[in-house]
């Protein structure tokens, strides 16, 4: 249930920020890597090749291609910020983090929730990244923990920290398929239907533990919370 309303939110997010990114990019001369994926991640400490080959399994990834861009480069198996890039993903954190806090303090009717209940919400997903530490996959592992900077907004933490959860699934995803004997190319064909179902059900099960860390009550009140938040999609 709680999968399409993070989606929701994390793309609604990323869009709301896309013209400040995008002016981003341009006054730097690149066109957006690695960096603009995982910017949470590789701000806070070097991430492994492997998580990022798992995170691109669906679209590709060509290590040279990221590496000529200067922003990343690859060392000892793993990928980390070069100064420049540094200060890039740092802007880019910031680009994103205050178009989140100026989505999310819109309320058209009185009744829902502003900007006050995202501390809460950084509280229950930041108890979800956690928990995923302990059996999560090399993806989520991979991008975990994030980078919060002194002084960080609720707004900024946030989304931060559903970029990162959002990978606990995918890698729940990657497992079921596998597990059921597919490859990434039998994928697009799969129409809806037995076989389909049953792999959702198995990433169902796999990605469940993550939310092991809150009560009964407290899922409800983080799908209830995020499912609140305006997302700026039907502008």
């Amino acid at each position: 249930m709680i999968r399409p309303v993070i989606d929701r939110v994390y793309v609604g997010l990323r869009r709301a920020a896309g013209s400040g990114a995008r002016a981003l990019y341009e006054r730097w001369g690149l066109r957006p890597g690695m960096e603009s994926d995982y910017y949470f991640a590789l701000l806070d400490h070097p991430v492994p090749a492997g998580a990022i080959e798992e995170a691109t399994v669906y679209g590709g990834f060509d290590p040279s291609e990221e590496a000529a861009r200067g922003v990343v480069v690859l060392e000892e198996g793993a990928w980390r910020l070069t100064g420049e890039g540094r200060s890039l993903a740092l802007e880019l954190g910031e680009v994103i983090g205050s178009a989140s806090a100026e989505l999310w303090s819109r309320g058209p009717v009185a009744t829902m929730p502003g900007s006050e209940r995202l501390e809460r919400l950084c509280d229950l997903v930041g108890r979800c990244l956690a928990a995923g530490r302990a059996g999560g996959g090399p993806a989520f592992t991979g991008v975990t923990p994030v980078f919060e900077p002194e002084g960080a907004d609720a707004a900024s933490i946030l989304s931060s920290r559903l970029g990162a959860l959002r990978h606990h699934r995918g890698d729940a995803h990657r497992a079921a398929w596998r597990e059921a004997g597919y490859d990434v190319s039998a994928l697009p064909a799969m129409s809806e239907g037995p076989s389909r179902r049953a792999i959702e059900e198995a990433t169902d099960r796999r990605d469940e533990p993550v939310y092991g860390a809150l009560s009964a009550g407290e899922r409800i009140e983080l799908l209830a919370g995020l499912g609140a938040l305006p997302d700026g999609l039907g502008a």
